[in-house]
């Protein structure tokens, strides 16, 4: 019989500044599904503000003369990325975790790469909790809220309400979405792109976790035979008319927005100085067994072009 013996791990209070930060948040920020994809443009070492600047001319091409004559014009205008400011403060026992930690040892890791300090486990698993958060909130995410950061979804449905030349286009079709109105909804998607994006190399459509499996189900079993004679089995392509369709887990269920990956933008600091984390041993403190893990980084998203994106908005 195998008796297993605990003993206390030795008080640390480690410190990650700069860099060293960046390491920690960057694999926290980019294990988010969109980011890791690459589904948007990443600006990183955005301290306070980003300009992303819009440039828009017409009537430039003129009859060909002798002279220089300036033609057509050409109109500058702006949005601008604000990454907001977060943190996490999190007190955590590490007897709970100690269990996880020693098994992670032996190999059997989640992990691209096992965390041998007690320390750098700890940070990697609050790491996936804010990885979680962080995909969730470039969509979905609301500056005004508590912990959050403005999403996409809030901004380019503002965009697509306001109804001007410049601003977003929201389908003709509306409502939840499910495997018998799928494809009608991403057809009416299709409708709404503009003429000058559409085939375009980066233009995809964004779609949400229920409107994916929605999609596979309707070409497996809306068909005749299903898709490639594969009711139920085999891989679904997951690509509509040509323009391919990105797993965003953090969409809110049933929206649909068609863009090029160039016009949407998630901002933070990432390597920026002020990036800190600390993983505190309570135990010299207070004699307690509980750990606190403090991070600070930044997020932010922004569109640039509005009326190069079509939305579906349930």
């Amino acid at each position: 019989m195998r008796k297993r013996q605990n003993f206390a791990l030795p008080s640390v209070t480690s410190t990650y500044a700069g860099e060293a930060a960046g390491k920690y948040i960057a694999a926290a920020l980019l294990s988010a599904k969109t980011l890791e994809q690459e589904a948007i443009t990443i600006m990183p070492n955005v301290k306070y503000k980003s300009v992303i600047q819009k440039v828009d001319v017409s009537g430039i091409i003129h009859d060909a003369s002798c002279d220089f004559t300036t033609s057509g014009s050409v109109a500058l205008s702006e949005r601008v990325l604000e990454p907001k400011e977060l943190q996490v403060n999190l007190e955590l026992c590490k007897q709970e975790f100690l269990t996880s930690w020693e098994a992670l040892q032996l190999g059997y890791s989640a992990f691209d790469e096992i965390p041998r300090d007690f320390n750098d486990y700890l940070v990697s698993y609050v790491g996936g909790k804010v990885a979680e958060a962080t995909e969730q909130q470039i969509w979905a995410g609301v500056n005004a809220s508590n912990g959050q950061f403005g999403g996409l979804l809030p901004a380019i449905s503002a965009s697509a309400a306001a109804g001007t030349a410049t601003d977003a286009i929201q389908t003709s079709q509306s409502g939840s979405i499910n495997s018998t109105n799928v494809i009608a909804a991403l057809e009416s998607l299709e409708d709404a792109i503009p003429n000058t994006v559409y085939g375009k190399e980066d233009l995809v459509i964004y779609a949400p976790t229920n409107v994916v499996k929605a999609y596979h189900q309707a070409l497996g079993t809306n068909y005749a035979n299903g898709f490639n004679n594969q009711v139920t089995v085999g891989a679904k392509p997951l690509n509509f008319n040509g323009t391919d369709i990105v797993h965003c887990p953090g969409m809110t269920n049933s929206y649909l927005v068609a863009a090029q990956k160039s016009n949407l933008f998630f901002g933070t600091g990432l390597l920026s100085d002020h990036n800190e984390v600390r993983v505190l041993d309570m135990a010299d403190l207070d004699g307690s067994q509980n750990y606190r893990v403090i991070m600070r980084y930044t997020g932010g998203t922004q569109f640039g072009i509005g009326q190069d994106i079509a939305i579906y908005i349930p």
